[in-house]
Parts: structure tokens; sequence; C-alpha cells
């Protein structure tokens, strides 16, 4: 008896790429790979989209339009060329209005595409109507796509048989034009018995002429064997990749599944003599880059926690950048909560990154103490209807933070309304940079926003990540416990802990910066006309704009900066009406958590006396006369964030002097006694050792 051939899409080049790389590729790395698939027999491809659009503008300082051309040359004119969408959302992470939604098509169908697969994280049929409809006008194939998880152990009332043949059915009555259609696992925690009988009874109702995909990852271990209950239940096409992007966060590999069907009914259509030729090409190609461990990995703990593998090490990579990448697993571990409460949306980019927004900000500012903006206007309803109605205390801590009402209104609705996006709003962002308004730009513009300016500009940074060879290690040398440093002929014992010194016992704060910025005698300092108010970031990411000026007046809540962290644009407001003192930072600037970003002066504090001249070591402390005044030194080590009180201040006891911060905790010092600030050692920002004197009262 014949073997059923088994058709499959390679997926190495998108899926395969975001799944291990964080779609951070160079095209010319890979492009010897895709001609030697093609020239293996491989014919269907993914070929971008998802997060394969953004990246190259974000990462790689590359455009996606020329990739995409690149691409169809590279795998002959009549391989079928499949990009991902999501939905009203396209390839962007945010919704857009009809204009963009219309023009996605329109530039994929010119740039080499021939198929699109679309799905909605939220499995509402009515994000995909108008976006199917411009798939199809464009003369493009359109695989519409049901979305598909497990829920994690303990959830019911969605992501099982009876809820996706009943998406099924909406999508059937809809006025949506499809080719094909696939059932999409990006997670790869769908029950392989759910898998079959859920394609069984979808193949008993879908046309005979319509073909039905599967599409799975293999990071929770069980994609093989999904595919094999997709097999037994009469799917026509499997999505499978090549090594190095293949198996954990990915598809398993084209190897591994023909070897799995071998003594079955079932064989790959491929000559796997030449795919293995292929995988060696593609191998070759990537050994420069730096493969994440957890990309190869079989993770126990997705079920619990469902991170999509195109997802996963986006956001390890991203964690990496940062330097907190010591933080995932319990980013990772938080996510169970967040699916549990947030309305059974399928863990799929838009969703899965929402998931992991709010599980990073529960985890590093304190649970729902900062909700998402994605995930809260998902659960208020402006994305669209979920599976089930989210946590109601959820949606009242998000409509509360967010200053929203929850809406049942139609997402494209609210996005034709928004005047900050689709064509009129990208074409006037092209125009105020001098910038060509061709379709390619647009498009560019609305779906990429101040990045994809930038890289119009020239101004791209590039965040590929390559393996670097070490540098010989030099012996090393421990430091030393302090300085003995004489100075005009007295000797001082210093020690050097961050920003304080210990000179002959007594703690200074100091700062040590590149050149002369004043002169060596220092004059009178001038009367302080306020204290400064230190404005932190609360987590690291890049600052992508800066609104405020050196010198402008701002109002408490205004904004100042915009920082980009976990793909999330976090606006960092005034804390205080008053003065911007100092900006210390510039646009790029990658920052840390608790990094001072700006100075606030705030007004009406007396003077601060002056700092000594920059030329005179300190003297050795004397004993102290009795009377000369009560030292308030630090309980803890930490940041000081707030100053309240100047020099020639009167304070009772029990007054706040200052505000510090330590452990994420702030702590007022408080007054001891009562009497006049005779001198205040410390100013906003600077970091304090426990003990060093602070403020001292006479």
């Amino acid at each position: 008896m014949a073997k059923k051939l088994v058709r499959f899409m390679n997926t190495a080049f998108r899926d395969g790429f975001q799944s291990v790389y964080g779609a951070r590729v160079f095209t010319d790395d890979f492009m010897p790979a895709v001609e030697a698939a093609a020239a293996a027999g491989c014919n269907y491809f993914e070929a971008g989209g998802g997060a394969r659009f953004q990246a190259l503008y974000f990462y790689s300082n590359e455009c996606a339009f020329d990739m995409m051309d690149r691409f169809r040359a590279a795998a002959g004119p009549d391989a079928d060329l499949q990009t991902l969408a999501r939905g009203i959302n396209v390839v962007a992470l945010d919704s857009q209005p009809k204009d963009m939604i219309k023009l996605h098509a329109q530039m994929f169908k010119k740039h080499g595409i021939s198929t699109i697969r679309n799905f909605d994280a939220l499995n509402d049929v009515n994000n995909l109507i108008y976006s199917g409809q411009c798939i199809a006008e464009a003369g493009l194939n359109h695989q519409v796509v049901i979305s598909m998880m497990a829920l994690p152990p303990g959830c019911t009332g969605a992501h099982d048989a009876d809820f996706y043949v009943d998406m099924l059915k909406q999508i059937m009555d809809a006025d949506i034009p499809y080719h094909s259609i696939c059932f999409k696992d990006a997670s790869g925690t769908s029950f392989p018995s759910t898998v079959y009988e859920t394609i069984k009874r979808a193949k008993e109702i879908i046309p005979a002429d319509i073909p039905v995909q599967f599409h799975t990852h293999d990071t929770a271990g069980i994609g093989v064997i999904g595919y094999k209950a997709a097999l037994d239940a009469g799917v026509d096409i499997i999505d499978l990749s090549m090594a190095p992007c293949s198996g954990g966060t990915c598809q398993p590999d084209i190897m591994t599944m023909w070897h799995a069907l071998r003594g079955t009914e079932y064989e790959l259509d491929c000559d796997i003599d030449k795919i293995r030729e292929a995988e060696e090409v593609f191998k070759e190609c990537m050994k420069d880059y730096f493969l994440p461990p957890e990309a190869k990995a079989v993770e126990p703990i997705i079920p619990w926690s469902p991170m999509p593998g195109g997802a996963l090490t986006a956001n390890s990579q991203m964690m990496r950048d940062n330097n907190i990448m010591d933080r995932f697993p319990e980013i990772i571990e938080a996510m169970d909560e967040v699916v549990r409460l947030g309305g059974f949306g399928t863990s799929v980019t838009p969703v899965s990154q929402f998931y992991f927004q709010q599980a990073f900000n529960n985890v590093m500012m304190g649970k729902w103490k900062k909700i998402a903006e994605g995930y809260g206007k998902m659960v208020l309803g402006y994305f669209g209807k979920t599976p089930v109605p989210p946590d109601a205390e959820i949606i009242k801590i998000a409509s509360e933070q967010l200053g929203l009402e929850p809406t049942t209104r139609s997402p494209l609705d609210i996005n034709e309304e928004d005047p900050n996006k689709g064509i009129p709003s990208a074409k006037k962002k092209l125009e105020e940079n001098g910038l060509p308004t061709t379709d390619e730009n647009i498009f560019i513009a609305g779906a990429c926003g101040d990045k994809g300016i930038n890289y119009l500009l020239g101004k791209a940074t590039i965040g590929v990540r390559k393996n670097v060879a070490e540098a010989p290690k030099a012996e090393a040398k421990a430091a030393p416990d302090g300085y003995t440093v004489t100075v005009g002929g007295s000797t001082y014992a210093v020690k050097i802990d961050g920003n304080t010194a210990v000179v002959n016992g007594k703690a200074y704060n100091v700062n040590v910066a590149e050149g002369l910025a004043a002169a060596p005698v220092a004059a009178a300092a001038p009367a302080a006309p306020g204290v400064k108010e230190a404005v932190k970031a609360q987590m690291p990411g890049a600052v992508v704009r800066i609104s405020a000026a050196k010198g402008a007046q701002v109002k408490a809540g205004d904004t100042l900066l915009v920082q980009e962290a976990m793909k999330m644009e976090v606006e960092v407001k005034a804390p205080v009406d008053g003065t911007v003192a100092d900006i210390l930072v510039a646009t790029g600037d990658q920052v840390t958590a608790d990094q001072v970003l700006i100075q606030i002066e705030t007004a009406g504090a007396p003077a601060v006396a002056a700092a000594p001249a920059a030329a005179a070591a300190p003297a050795p402390a004397p004993a102290a006369p009795a009377g000369a005044g009560e030292e308030v030194k630090a309980q803890m080590p930490g940041a000081v964030i707030k100053v309240l009180v100047g020099n020639g201040s009167a304070v009772k006891a029990g007054d706040t002097l200052l505000v510090q911060e330590a452990m994420k905790m702030e702590v007022e010092v408080k007054a001891p006694v009562d009497g006049t600030v005779t001198s205040v050692a410390v100013s906003a920002g600077d970091q304090v050792a426990s003990g060093q004197s602070l403020v001292t009262i006479a």
C-alpha cells in the first residue's frame, strides 16, 4: 500500500529565526541556506512577517521589503512564500486602522509574497474579517488561523475542541475569503488528544478542497507527537524547520519528523539526503551567531506558563541586553497568574507579549503595581473580546491605572478615530523628517513608529548578537583595601566604596568625572533656589524620546521622556512641579533600573552650603566640641531620592529631613532632636553607605 506523502512548510527562516535568535539575523548571512533548501526540493517557505518585519529595522539596520525581494530571488519564481500577520495588527505590535491593513497586503504582494497566514490572538473572528478581505483582494492566498494553546492546569472554559470547532463555524459563516485553514499552537502546549479531536471534527465540516495545516513548537517537548496526532486526524500540511533553528523553542526538525514517521503509513515529501546537505549549509551560515541555551531546551514549566517559542528568546535576548537575565525564571513563573486572570487570550504575539510584560512588571515593580498598557487594554476590551471575561478585580485595577473604561466597541472603529495611527499620520512623520513618502516608507513609519523613522534617517542601531572571541585573560590583580594619600605634607587613609570615600574614618560622598568642570578654588556658593528631585528609571531599557528640556517648567504628571523596555513604551513623568535642572541621558541610551534620568529643581527650600574646593583634600576630622551638633546618619545603604531641608532650616524632632531608597523601599530619615540644620552632606541621587553622615543639626 502506497504511503501518504506529507507536505510541509519550511519555517527555518522566519519562525526559526524568531524562536532562536529573537528574529535578529542579517539577510546576507542566511541567503545561501535559502538557496540550498530550494535546491534540496523545498518549495514552501515561511519567508517573513511576524517579528521578522520589525526586527530588521529595530536590530539589523535592514529593510524587510528588500529581504523579501532577495528571498524570492533565492527561492525561485514558483516557490510558495508565506508570511505571518496578526489580524488587525498586521506586522505591528499595536492594532492598526483600515488603511494600514490594506497597505500591508498590497506591499507584501508587491514584494514577492504569495500567501499570508492571518491570526487573531484573542480568537475574535471580527478581527479577521477585514484583514482577510484585504489579503484576498490583493491577490494573495489567505490562510485563516484558529489559535491554540492548553490552559494552565486547573483552568477551564476555553481552548478545547468544542471552542475551536465553534470558532471554525464562525469563520465559515462570516464574510471571510480563505484558501486554507491553519490550527496554530505557538506555545506547543495543546494536548495531542485535543489536536486530534479538533482536526478530526474540522475535516468533517470543511470543504474537501480546502487544505488544513497544523503548526506547533517543541518547547514543551510534545511537538512530534502533536504532529502525529494531527496526521492521524487527516491534516494535510505540517510546519517543520532545519537545524540549528529546530527543536526546543522551534518546530521539530525535518529530519527528526522524517525519522519519527519511518515504519508508519506516512512519509515526508522530500529527498532526505538533500535536506541533510541543506542543513549543513544552514549550520555553517549561522555558526557565528550566539545560540541562547534556552532556545534548544525543553521547558517543563511551559504548560503552566505558556510562553510561545517565537517570543521566549526575543524576550530573553532583551533581558540580556539589559543585564537582568537572572530574573527570567521568576518572570516565566509569574506568567501563570497573568494568563489565568487575563481572559485566556492565546499566548501568541501580541498577547504573549502582553502576558510577558505584565509578568515582568509584577516581578520588577510589585504584583499589579504597574499595569502594562497592552495587558490593561486587552482586559478592558480595546483589542476585541477575550475568550472568557477577565478577572473583575484586574479589570478594576487596569481601568484605574490606565484611566480607561471597559469597552465593547470594535477595535477597528477605535483605530479609525485615532489621529496618531494610519497613513496620514505616517506621512506627516515622514514629511517632518524630510523623508520620501513612498508606500514602503509610509508602511515602515506606520508599523515601526520612531524606530522606523530612525532607520530611514540612517540612525538605526545594530542589535544582532554574535559570538565574540574571548580576549586572553590578564593575570588577576587583587584590588587594594585602600590607599594612603599624602597632600601638602599631610597623610590620609582613604577607602573608596562606590560614591563613598572614607577618609581617616569619616565618610564623604564623592563624584569623579573626567575633565576640569570647575576652577581649582571654589567661589562662595550662591543661595540655592530649591532642592533637586531625582527622577529614576523604574526598569532597564532604552530612551526613545526626551520631551523635556533643561530649564523647562514642568508640572507633576508631565511626561519627561519615553523609555522602551521589553517592547513597552513607558512614559517617565515628573513627580513634582519644578524646573528641569539636569537631563542625564540622551535618546538611544540604555539605562538601568533606578538610574537617575532627570533632576527637577523645586522652589522654596533654603540654600545649601557649597561643597569644599575641588583642589583641597579634606582635613582629618577634629573631635566635635560640646554642642557642635547632632549627626544624622544613614541606617542602611541606598540612594537619596529627596532632600527636604537646607542649611539653616529649623526642624522639630520627628520632622522628615530626607528620603532614602533602599531595597526598593522608601525610607524617611527623621530629625532626632529639635534644632537648626547646620550642614547637609548629600544631595538627591547620591548613593550613601550605612553609617554615613547625612545631615547635622545644632
